[in-house]
């Protein structure tokens, strides 16, 4: 069964199991702690954790009843503390995630739901923490079969996810609208066999354009100015203050390959090599072979992370995505959410995973 992000209050997901960012010490944490003690029952939960677990260290997970939550089991992950990355944060949070999905496989469940561990109030940056979550749970799910759900939420998050709903269903509405019209006057949607004359035509006349002459003594008797009287009063921006450069620039890198124009671009945005993985969500070793080998030929789903990561706008991204051998299509649903991100300049890679969610589509992340 495949990994499922979701928006959502992870107290409320009716699961086999749920699992906390526990604390070590027998104490309750801040954020998602402190929400599954409470909907738990916070003293009876509490005591419990005292009398039969104690101190667990960082990185390991323990079982304990699920009390008052809509599930069988609590499954608690000591979440490690990020201080830089330097003192096996990595490692910790990985055994977080496999000893969880471990645990809850000997357990017989069936379903499980995750927050985002760590990346609370232990610090863990959210993209590499997503970037480690799917990692684990994905190499899970290539064995075992469970329904994973990876929960996503916070108060900014769900603000932003209401706000572009109404935004995006109305951009999706209008992209299928024109295909639809340009479908039609194609022809392509006649009865097969029927030829183009019996198809219905418009109602409205539509206007022959003027003979030139016509067009002539249209503008002598108008008070609109004549289109070279137009082209002389309308001020002609100086080419050469910065534009000629940049055309040299872009002429310069006319034949790089995907991975010499991507680190072109992300040189040119003054953005570091990891702020582009990380945002894009992107696994490091599968940056570098990209970046280390010119000729490398991502997938469309890794060129369009990257795509985010690197904060194009949507002439660098279909620039970017054809050196590569890919377009977008106006088409195909995955590609028009991606598209309105990319217009909207909306670098989320969380809300554009639960956007193609949200209409039935796999996620970009994988």
């Amino acid at each position: 069964m495949p990994l499922k992000i979701v928006r959502n209050d992870i107290t409320k997901m009716q699961c086999d199991a749920l699992v906390n960012t526990a604390n070590e010490y027998p104490i309750v944490g801040r954020g998602c702690d402190t929400a599954i003690y409470a909907a738990a029952g916070y003293e009876q939960l509490l005591a419990y954790r005292k009398e039969h677990i104690g101190k667990v260290k960082e990185g390991d997970v323990f079982l304990t009843p699920a009390f008052a939550l809509p599930a069988r089991y609590i499954i608690h992950a000591v979440s490690p503390a990020f201080h830089g990355g330097d003192r096996g944060e990595e490692r910790k949070l990985r055994g977080c995630y496999r000893k969880s999905l471990e645990l809850a496989r000997q357990e017989k469940c069936r379903s499980i739901a995750f927050p985002l561990i760590a990346t609370g109030s232990y610090r863990y940056p959210k993209e590499e923490g997503l970037r480690i979550a799917v990692d684990e749970i994905n190499a899970f799910l290539l064995q075992h079969s469970m329904e994973v759900f990876l929960v996503v939420y916070d108060k900014a998050a769900a603000e932003l996810g209401k706000r572009l709903a109404p935004d995006l269903r109305s951009y999706l509405d209008s992209a299928m609208m024109v295909r639809e019209e340009a479908v039609e006057s194609s022809g392509f949607n006649r009865p097969l066999g029927a030829p183009a004359s019996s198809m219905p035509k418009a109602s409205a006349p539509v206007s022959k354009a003027p003979r030139q002459k016509d067009r002539t003594s249209a503008h002598k008797s108008s008070s609109a100015p004549l289109p070279d009287e137009v082209c002389a009063s309308a001020p002609v921006p100086d080419f050469h203050a910065g534009y000629d450069s940049k055309l040299e620039e872009r002429i310069k890198h006319l034949s790089d390959t995907f991975s010499e124009y991507l680190m072109y671009l992300i040189r040119a945005k003054g953005l570091t090599n990891a702020d582009v993985y990380k945002k894009a969500i992107v696994n490091k070793k599968v940056f570098s072979k990209i970046k280390n080998n010119k000729n490398a030929h991502p997938s469309k789903m890794t060129a369009m992370c990257l795509c985010v990561g690197a904060r194009l706008n949507i002439d660098e991204t279909r620039d970017l995505l054809a050196r590569a051998g890919y377009a977008l299509s106006p088409c195909d649903m995955t590609d028009m959410i991606f598209s309105f991100f990319i217009e909207n300049g909306i670098y989320d890679m969380f809300e554009l995973d639960i956007q193609l969610e949200n209409h039935g589509l796999p996620y970009l992340i994988s």
